[in-house]
C-alpha cells in the first residue's frame, strides 16, 4: 500500500518539544509521529482507474476522521454556485489532455501548525457529467465555509482518479525555510499522483525537478477544477489536525484559528508562549511584535 507521507509528520502529542517557561520550545532534532491518534497510520480510499496504475493515496492525518457513511454531494446550493464548478473544469477539459492533476497549499501563512500539500488527478475521459454536477460548487477553498468543505472533500475523493497528500511540520519549516519546503511539498504530492501523459497544474509555482509537463496558474484554486479539488483537500485535511491538536495542547485555541494569526492567537502566544506547533523561524509581524 503507498502511503503519501510527504515525509515526517507534525507530532500534535509527542512529549519532545513542549513550550518552555520563558515562550521557547525544546528541540527533539527531528518530527516524531503521534502515538496517540495524531498523524500516525494509513489507508486507502480507493483505486485509480487504469489496473497498472499505483492506487490512490492519502495522507494518514485523515484516517481517524475520514467519512464513513457514503458521501453525498454538496447543498442543494444556487445555479450560480454550481455554474462556477462547470467553469472549472471547462478549464481543464479545454487543455485537451486526458490526465489532470492539481496541486495546492494550506497553512503557508500560519504561526502554527503543519503546511499541507495536496494534489488531485482528474480523469477527463472517465470523468461523467453527474460526477461534474456533484461538484458544481467546487471553488477555491477559501470561498466556502467550513461546513461546505467537509461536504465537497469526500465527493472529490469519490470522483478523482488519484489524491494524494505531504505534509511537512513545523520543525522541517524551520529547518529548510518556508518557500523551499512549501515547493518540495507541492513536488511530492504531485510525483504521487502524476501518470503517463499527465499535465500537472500548480496554484501559481513551477516546480523543479518535477518530470511532467507542468504549467503555473495565477489565482489557480479559482480557475482549474484540480486545483481547486486539491485546495479542499488540503484545508480540510490541516483543519482536521489542528483541531484535535487543540485537545492536546490547549490554551492556544487552535480549533478556532487553526494557526493562523488573530489577535487571540497572538494574546496566547504572549501569555503562554509557543508550543510544540509553532513555527519559530516564520518571521511574521506578529512574531516581531512578541519579540519571539
Amino acid at each position: 500500500m503507498t502511503v503519501a507521507s510527504g515525509g515526517r509528520s507534525p507530532s500534535a502529542g509527542s512529549s519532545a518539544g513542549r513550550s518552555s517557561p520563558t515562550g521557547r520550545r525544546a528541540r527533539s532534532g527531528r518530527c516524531r509521529p503521534s502515538r496517540g491518534g495524531g498523524w500516525a497510520g494509513s489507508r486507502n480510499f480507493g483505486r485509480f482507474h487504469d489496473p497498472s496504475a499505483r492506487p490512490l493515496v492519502h495522507h494518514p492525518a485523515c484516517v481517524a476522521v475520514t467519512p464513513t457513511t457514503a458521501p453525498r454531494a454538496p447543498g442543494n446550493g444556487n445555479a450560480g454556485r454550481r455554474l462556477g464548478g462547470r467553469r472549472l473544469f471547462n478549464f481543464d477539459r479545454r487543455l485537451g489532455i486526458r490526465f489532470v492533476a492539481g496541486a495546492d497549499e494550506a497553512g503557508r501563512g500560519s504561526l502554527a501548525g503543519p503546511l499541507v500539500a495536496a494534489a488531485v488527478l482528474f480523469d477527463y475521459q472517465r470523468l461523467r457529467p453527474r460526477d461534474v454536477r456533484a461538484l458544481g460548487a467546487l471553488n477555491d477553498s477559501k470561498q466556502h465555509t467550513p461546513e461546505m468543505r467537509e461536504q465537497l472533500y469526500p465527493v472529490v475523493l469519490r470522483i478523482a482518479a488519484r489524491v494524494a497528500v505531504a505534509s511537512r511540520c513545523p520543525e522541517r519549516i524551520d529547518g529548510r525555510g518556508l518557500h523551499v519546503t512549501n515547493l518540495r511539498a507541492l513536488r511530492d504530492a504531485l510525483e504521487r499522483v502524476a501518470t503517463a501523459g499527465c499535465i500537472c497544474l500548480v496554484d501559481g509555482f513551477r516546480l523543479a525537478d518535477l518530470p511532467h509537463r507542468q504549467r503555473a496558474i495565477v489565482d489557480g484554486d479559482a480557475t482549474s477544477a484540480a486545483i481547486a479539488a486539491a485546495s479542499i483537500v488540503a484545508k480540510v485535511t490541516r483543519d482536521r489536525f489542528m483541531h484535535r491538536a487543540d485537545a492536546l495542547h490547549p490554551g492556544w485555541d487552535f480549533a478556532s484559528h487553526v494557526g493562523y494569526s488573530t489577535p487571540e492567537h497572538r494574546a496566547a502566544i504572549q501569555g503562554r508562549g509557543v508550543s510544540p506547533l509553532h513555527r519559530l523561524s516564520f518571521q511574521s509581524a506578529a512574531y516581531q511584535q512578541l519579540a519571539l
